[in-house]
């Protein structure tokens, strides 16, 4: 079957979204503005470089800025936003930095997640929760094989292992609280590396290239042999998009888990995307350390996205080499002054019409 991705669905629809000063908050806040969706946003004070600055997303939504680790601020929120969809994407998001603050990491993705999920128990208008997690939610076996949403839940580092953590807390509650007839019904996604215009993380290779390239410099690849699901940002986006709609519609059979990651041939190497984006900037080319250390990070991982494919009719709409041409344009365009906001409609409009062609 197909999901009829539906923009009128979301006009004038109360939608609380945590971790909206975040990279794909960011973007997906921007979305639902788009569609006319009355958005309260929970997270953090933003970085003073973000998209969410960029981009002047405070302008389109109410902004609470709180932790989720506090459960009475998180009560205050839902109570505050009244909402019919909750996403929720608050979360400590970095796998070398989870080494560094391990206890902030586990607190942040598990706990967070508690108090998400049990502050919604209490909304009375709610329909559905979309909570997502990460590819990295897996046992990473190094294998070949893509991982599907039946695999065992893992993780060797503490982001790793804190969103595995987080997918064993989904499914308690959807089974404890959320399975009653009438009840908000829960989904958990997980997304391969999502990449698109306005990331500023630290030990990110997106943004690490770009920062390199605006500066001048040689970009540094610590691992270009290392595999992973590349995509677009919008494309994950639009995926918990459909889950929510077909979750708010009453859909029990969609309160599952769902991946959402490129096509077989987008799985590339560090070093592919490193060649093309430099490639696209200008042919400056990269370098890497004669000396590469640090923690442990999975060399190759990838998603099976079958089940999305067949039961939402879900597909990637731009591919690999076009998600790598508009973030090149989008950090160009803001380098040379152009308007963040502007760039970033202009191309979220374009992929909207993609995406709801099928």
């Amino acid at each position: 079957m197909a999901v009829v991705h539906d923009p009128s669905f979301w006009a004038g629809r109360r939608v609380l979204l945590t971790g909206h000063t975040g990279f794909k908050g960011s973007w997906l806040a921007l979305w639902l503005h788009q569609m006319g969706a009355v958005v309260t946003g929970l997270s953090l004070p933003a970085e003073e470089i973000s998209l969410f600055r960029q981009a002047r997303v405070e302008s389109l939504l109410t902004h609470i800025e709180g932790d989720i680790r506090d459960m009475a601020v998180v009560e205050a929120a839902v109570a505050q936003a009244d909402p019919e969809v909750v996403f929720h994407l608050a979360a400590q998001p970095l796998v070398r930095l989870s080494y560094d603050t391990p206890v902030e990491t586990f607190a942040t993705n598990v706990q967070g997640t508690v108090h998400v999920l049990d502050a919604c128990r209490r909304a009375p208008n709610l329909k559905a929760i979309v909570a997502i997690t990460s590819d990295k939610a897996y046992e990473n076996r190094e294998w070949v094989w893509p991982y599907r949403e039946s695999d065992p839940m893992g993780g060797h580092d503490p982001y790793s292992a804190s969103k595995g953590a987080a997918e064993l807390v989904i499914a308690a509650y959807r089974r404890s609280f959320f399975s009653a007839p009438g009840a908000p019904l829960l989904a958990s996604v997980r997304a391969g590396n999502v990449i698109g215009g306005g990331d500023w993380a630290l030990d990110r290779l997106v943004p690490d290239i770009i920062r390199a390239l605006i500066a001048g410099e040689r970009p540094l690849i610590r691992s270009p042999h290392s595999i992973r699901p590349w995509q677009h940002v919008l494309e994950a986006l639009g995926g918990y998009l459909l889950i929510a709609q077909v979750l708010a519609a009453g859909e029990a059979w969609a309160a599952e888990g769902w991946n959402f990651g490129p096509a077989d041939d987008d799985t590339q190497p560090v070093s592919w995307i490193a060649d093309r984006i430099t490639g696209h900037w200008g042919n400056t080319g990269w370098d890497q350390p004669e000396q590469v250390s640090g923690p442990h990070e999975a060399k190759i991982l990838k998603l099976d996205c079958a089940k999305a494919r067949n039961y939402l009719g879900w597909r990637p709409a731009w591919g690999l080499g076009e998600a790598l041409n508009r973030i090149v344009e989008w950090h160009r365009g803001v380098a040379e002054g152009g308007d963040a906001q502007a760039i970033s409609l202009t191309q979220l409009a374009a992929y909207r019409a993609l995406f709801q062609q099928g």
